[in-house]
């Protein structure tokens, strides 16, 4: 008897029913932003073009903390406008029709926080020095308004104008910075589709350091540590390119802040870590975080049940640097991790695992043993080639499992009736690790 895939909740924001609404998606961002970090007041003016996915009277908008004072549709004022605790309804008295295109222009300002969330608080964080913005994977209303959907991606226009002394980077390649008065204002652009979830924001007292196509923003009095400790990263960014294709983001920019942080943060062309992934030991973090610019930003999630396929792919990554670095081999590691997750409990269904789980580490190492398990099945040389592929093929577009599983099939004959995907994917228990192919 064949195997068969399961028929699962195949909605986008199945896990965030309270965020985002399908009745629409943003096609571009424009926001005009006022930050003091003194008083952390923020001010600003968000601009969505969005177009109509489906026939509706109303639109609703997500924003957390924040007090919105004019709605504008198509530069006129609009008044039928309620906010609740996390959103702006927005009704009309006709009804917008399926492919419309409107411009929402919407003005607020308050003192952003973090919000509580199943996965701890998320969003915008006021630090001693500035602010950081966290937004995986519900966080971003918390700083502008937004619909906030996995699958709505949207390019960015951003100007941030805040105190004079502080240094601000955002998600996007950085325009010019002009001056007046005690302020600055600072100019972002990105035209690849970004999810809401990755569009990071940094104010602090950093400076601006280059590292190969990059660059590095810390404290000045923190470079010397940081410049050893990260180092690396030019080479990874090599050794991953000959893995799975050009680096696919505009921008490469790398935080390291004063303050510790518990984990380090992902967003498109940006990654974020604290001062104390500077150890030795945190050189797998790295290579994590550098992956994900390919596999969750690039080539990121349609739902997120299938978080498998930018955590198990970044942590697959880690093994790749590894091995290239000298270290343990990728074999080693997958037999160390699958060592490792044999003793965790088996009640996780990788294919689906729920909201609360969404970010468990067996969710990261089930993954990437799936993907060394297609490994020693297919060889690696035909691996590499997969990876390449769904790397550079499916560059800034959003994906599914079956997606997966029909370039596997196509690349090496694994169709998506075979036992591998029921094992890893459909099952709780944890399957055997086969043995590596004979060379």
């Amino acid at each position: 008897m064949t195997f068969k895939l399961p028929i699962l909740d195949t909605r986008p924001n199945a896990y965030m029913t309270e965020s985002g609404d399908t009745r629409y998606a943003v096609a571009q961002y424009r926001l005009e932003l006022d930050y003091t970090p003194r008083t952390n007041r923020l001010e600003g003016t968000a601009t969505l073009r969005i177009r109509v996915l489906e026939d509706t009277k109303s639109l609703r908008v997500d924003l957390i903390g924040l007090k919105a004072s004019k709605v504008r549709v198509d530069g006129w004022l609009h008044r039928q406008v309620t906010h609740s605790r996390r959103h702006l309804q927005i009704k009309f008295d006709r009804i917008l029709l399926v492919g419309e295109e409107l411009d929402l222009a919407i003005e607020y300002a308050g003192r952003p926080a973090p919000t509580r969330s199943k996965w701890g608080k998320i969003g915008w964080e006021e630090l001693d020095t500035g602010a950081l913005v966290a937004s995986q994977p519900t966080g971003a209303p918390t700083w502008f308004p937004c619909n906030d959907r996995v699958d709505d991606r949207a390019t960015y226009e951003a100007l941030f104008t805040c105190d004079r002394e502080f240094f601000v980077a955002m998600t996007g390649a950085q325009g010019p910075v002009t001056s007046r008065g005690g302020k600055r204002t600072w100019t972002f652009s990105s035209s690849v589709p970004t999810a809401t979830y990755l569009v990071a924001l940094h104010v602090g007292e950093y400076r601006e350091y280059s590292l190969g196509d990059g660059r590095i923003l810390t404290p000045a009095s923190q470079w010397p540590r940081v410049r050893t400790a990260f180092a690396p990263i030019p080479r990874m960014k090599d050794v991953f390119e000959d893995w799975f294709g050009e680096y696919p983001q505009e921008d490469l920019t790398t935080v390291v802040t004063a303050e510790e942080l518990e984990i380090p943060l992902e967003a498109q062309g940006m990654a974020t870590f604290g001062i104390n992934h500077c150890a030795p030991k945190e050189q797998r973090l790295l290579a994590h975080e550098l992956a994900h610019q390919w596999f969750g930003n690039s080539v990121d999630i349609r739902r997120w049940s299938d978080i498998w396929l930018n955590e198990g792919f970044a942590c697959f990554a880690e093994w790749v640097w590894s091995e290239a670095s000298g270290g343990p081999s990728i074999e080693v590691c997958a037999n160390q991790h699958y060592a490792e997750l044999a003793r965790k409990s088996k009640d996780l269904l990788l294919i689906d695992p729920g909201e609360h789980d969404l970010f468990d580490d067996r969710v990261y190492k089930r993954g990437a043993l799936l993907l060394e398990t297609l490994r020693r099945m297919l060889g690696n040389e035909s691996f590499r080639v997969l990876m390449r592929r769904w790397a550079v093929e499916y560059k800034h577009q959003l994906v599914t499992s079956e997606d997966f599983i029909a370039l596997v099939e196509e690349v090496g004959g694994i169709t998506g009736q075979d036992d591998v995907w029921k094992k890893w994917l459909y099952d709780r228990a944890l399957p055997p690790l086969i043995a590596p192919a004979t060379p």
